[in-house]
């Protein structure tokens, strides 16, 4: 065969049509940088995105509350412990939920110890002096009548006996005369005062007539079925008139005692309060209002409960940032050169490890007994928390550093620094940013549950912790379940926010899912 007969006939060569060719073209979309692909996939994780909102409410309830809080976490009262929680809004309403009160089932003794404080003050203890009354057999198979009613924790202080000064005294006189308010009422005579030991801190409430039976306070009523005044008749004492208790010229009443120091009188504790706070302190404090109740020592919750988040969201933030610093260079130095550097580091971190945490902070305890122990708590979390991080860190970098790019910038010249951080470092920061996340959470926990135990006291009169106050309220629970529901609350709502965000995070920072769309 000739070479000419593989020739092909020019008739046969025509001109080809560009209609419906296909081109490369320019890409139309724009490039997506790495954070802005993460934060796409992340707004897409609705938990996540409901997981952040809560976690930035509980970081602005951490910084704002102790600042615009008329109270103090130094701040107690010891006649005001135990109080429910006081929401104005609800007050303002009339809804009978939050708004301070808490429903009771008393015996008749009880019953006319709070009914009694309205009839004398005005101020009501019993809320519209409104109850129901009925009938139920006690274990020896009596019948025993019962009192139904909602109590106002706030007015259930009632009156109370208080030693004041002459200048006290007197400018107190003065605060009522100025606002018509009275304070100050009869005082009572002390020969007809209780003398039962459980009523010995309440005999400023006993107007009334009683009578002990059997080691208790009973009341005695006449025959209408009225109480019986105890106040000491007025004895030419014009320490002080009152504009309430007197008829046409003659008073009636003594409305105080001289004691060693001044004067011993009766007040409404509640008035007496507003007086305190406004006239005397100039705090800013208008009237008793706890958002979320009181403690066992009449500490404001909301107050101690926010500064013991602040304290945990600092210490854990501080502690969780210097972990994944040090974490992150150990471990990226050890899954990097491998080896005999990568031996040699890991036996120093099984040292590390097999101590346990509470030998640790054990031992720092007792030898830095003048050390604050929030310091001591720093250093215990730091001496071990960094090594999760680094084995994290040493995983992801054996995991990336045999991997084509990274061999090709190594061929490209780029040192060990560049490789380390510019190829291998970025895509192992999801794992770590997860792992940073969560690590906030379980320290919190874990200061939370030292200071339950009363392992670590954080209590230094400044701030506290949500551990101490989850333990001072335990013996509570059943009586005043408020002391403990709201710590609870925050600690839950904490672990289970974090453990989303972190679950977003981590799928928003996965490498291969760069670019997808759900």
């Amino acid at each position: 065969m000739k070479a000419t007969d593989y020739r092909i006939s020019k008739d046969k060569f025509v001109f080809a049509s560009t209609e419906g060719r296909l081109h490369d073209q320019k890409l139309e979309t724009k490039p997506i940088s790495y954070l802005k692909d993460a934060f796409s996939r992340f707004k897409r994780n609705r938990a996540s995105i409901t997981a952040t909102i809560i976690i930035g409410m509980l970081i602005l309830f951490a910084i704002f509350v102790p600042i615009f809080s008329q109270y103090e976490v130094s701040y107690d009262d010891t006649y005001y412990r135990y109080l429910t929680p006081k929401n104005p809004l609800f007050v303002k309403m009339g809804i009978n939920f939050w708004d301070g009160t808490t429903v009771k089932e008393t015996n008749a003794q009880d019953f006319y110890f709070y009914y009694s404080m309205g009839f004398e003050t005005g101020k009501n203890a019993i809320v519209d002096q409104k109850y129901t009354v009925f009938t139920d057999i006690n274990l020896a198979g009596k019948p025993v009548t019962f009192y139904k009613y909602r109590l106002d924790t706030y007015q259930a202080v009632g009156v109370v006996l208080m030693d004041l000064r002459q200048d006290q005294y007197i400018a107190l006189q003065n605060y009522q005369d100025k606002t018509g308010i009275q304070v100050i009422y009869p005082i009572t005579d002390p020969d007809k005062r209780p003398t039962s030991r459980q009523d010995i801190n309440k005999v400023g409430n006993y107007w009334f007539a009683t009578e002990e039976i059997n080691g208790k306070t009973t009341v005695v009523l006449d025959d209408d079925e009225n109480f019986i005044p105890i106040y000491k008749p007025y004895t030419g004492n014009d320490d002080y008139f009152s504009t309430v208790r007197y008829e046409g010229d003659a008073y009636l009443y003594d409305y105080a005692t001289t004691n060693q120091t001044g004067y011993s009188v009766r007040v409404n504790y509640y008035e007496y309060y507003i007086y305190y706070h406004s006239e005397y302190l100039k705090d800013g404090i208008t009237e008793p209002m706890f958002l979320f109740g009181t403690t066992n020592f009449g500490a404001d919750i909301l107050t101690c409960l926010a500064s013991g988040a602040r304290f945990s969201f600092m210490l854990a933030i501080i502690v969780a940032s210097i972990n994944l610093i040090v974490g992150a260079i150990y471990g990226a130095i050890e899954g990097y050169y491998g080896g005999t550097i990568d031996i040699v580091m890991e036996r120093i971190v099984d040292v590390l490890a097999a101590v346990p945490f509470m030998i640790v902070i054990s031992l720092l305890k007792y030898h830095f007994t003048g050390v604050p122990q929030a310091l001591i708590l720093f250093i215990a979390f730091f001496i071990t928390g960094w090594i999760g991080m680094a084995g994290r860190t040493r995983m992801q970098f054996y995991r990336f550093k045999n991997q084509e790019y990274v061999l090709a910038a190594r061929t490209l010249g780029a040192n060990d620094r560049r490789i380390m951080f510019k190829h291998i470092f970025p895509n192992a920061i999801g794992t770590l940013i997860t792992s940073f996340v969560l690590v906030i959470p379980g320290m919190i926990f874990s200061e939370t549950t030292l200071s339950y135990l009363g392992i670590i006291n954080l209590n230094t009169g400044d701030t506290t912790s949500v551990g101490t106050l989850l333990a001072n309220a335990q013996p509570y629970l059943a009586q005043y379940p408020h002391m403990i529901f709201f710590p609870a609350l925050f600690i839950s709502l904490l672990m289970l926010s974090f453990n989303l965000f972190g679950n977003g995070l981590r799928d928003a920072f996965n490498p291969s899912l760069r670019g997808t769309e759900d």
